[in-house]
């Protein structure tokens, strides 16, 4: 077990369960996640330390999002500042946020949401950019950020629409209203729903271990491939995927998982090779 300040980071059997430690906050992000989770999540996907992560809330909830301490101008100097100017370096720092949960989109591993309790404001921008969302009976769901004149800024208005109906989208979002976890099932936003914390950790883990005996350069292709469909045309993401398939489909994976399909047994694989920068290979330049 790794402890973060935001975050406990625990791997085994190539599964990283990813909680955020903060229960006493809410889970609520501080500036010190924001640096946190896209550490964590790029270090992992670096180092191939697993195949697939789950990532979860400690307590009675998810997270209740953006911790609104963030807002708070840390600037005492009383220097008069050009607007214009503080605005350009706000909009630096909205793209810095974007990135935190791109993080989970952009990593080579599967990643999967388990969320119970509240899912309000940033927590909902956070699960959106996972591959997959599961939740216990007892959650709930909140786009807050109107509340506080605000729209979402950090992937929920650009995400959301690919998970769940448009005009959903613009209720939710105009209105901030809360909607439970049966109604975030019927609109596709989570893709199943348990009866209790528990369960929602036991089937969560099921569905990770059975991600984690895959190929894990066959999962990689598979979340590649669906990222770059959502955002392309058919003809383009039919290209796209035969480019990716010719170049990086394993004959050695390939019998691996035929001969683990014909005996029911898990199969063998190789784990990702970890990801290295051009300054730190060892070879010298030619």
């Amino acid at each position: 077990m790794t402890s973060y300040e935001c975050f406990d980071l625990d791997i085994k059997d190539h599964i990283a369960h990813l909680s955020m430690s903060r229960p006493e906050a809410l889970n609520a992000m501080s500036r010190v996640f924001w640096k946190e989770l896209p550490e964590i999540i790029k270090d992992i996907d670096r180092n191939s330390q697993a195949r697939v992560i789950v990532l979860s809330g400690q307590g009675k909830h998810f997270s209740a999002g953006m911790d609104l301490a963030n807002f708070m101008s840390n600037d005492k100097s009383g220097e008069k500042k050009d607007p214009a100017r503080m605005r350009e370096i706000f909009y630096h720092e909205v793209l810095e946020l974007q990135d935190t949960f791109s993080a989970l989109e952009e990593c080579r591993m599967p990643t999967i949401a388990a969320i119970h309790g509240a899912c309000v404001g940033g927590a909902i921008d956070m699960a959106a950019a996972c591959d997959m969302r599961y939740c216990s009976d007892d959650a709930f769901f909140k786009i807050a950020e109107v509340d506080i004149g605000i729209a979402a800024d950090v992937g929920t208005l650009q995400r959301l629409p690919s998970l769940i109906p448009l005009a959903a989208v613009r209720e939710l979002a105009y209105t901030g209203r809360k909607f439970d976890a049966n109604e975030a099932k019927e609109l596709g936003l989570v893709n199943k729903v348990f009866d209790s914390q528990e369960s929602l950790t036991d089937e969560v883990n099921k569905i990770a271990e059975k991600i984690a005996n895959k190929s894990p350069l066959v999962t990689r292709v598979i979340k590649k491939q669906i990222n770059y469909s959502r955002d392309h045309s058919v003809k383009e993401s039919l290209d796209y995927h035969a480019a990716w398939n010719s170049s990086l489909i394993s004959s050695k994976d390939m019998e691996e998982a035929m001969k683990a399909y014909m005996n029911k047994s898990d199969g063998d694989f190789e784990d990702l090779e970890p990801k290295r920068s051009f300054w730190e290979k060892d070879e010298k330049l030619i």
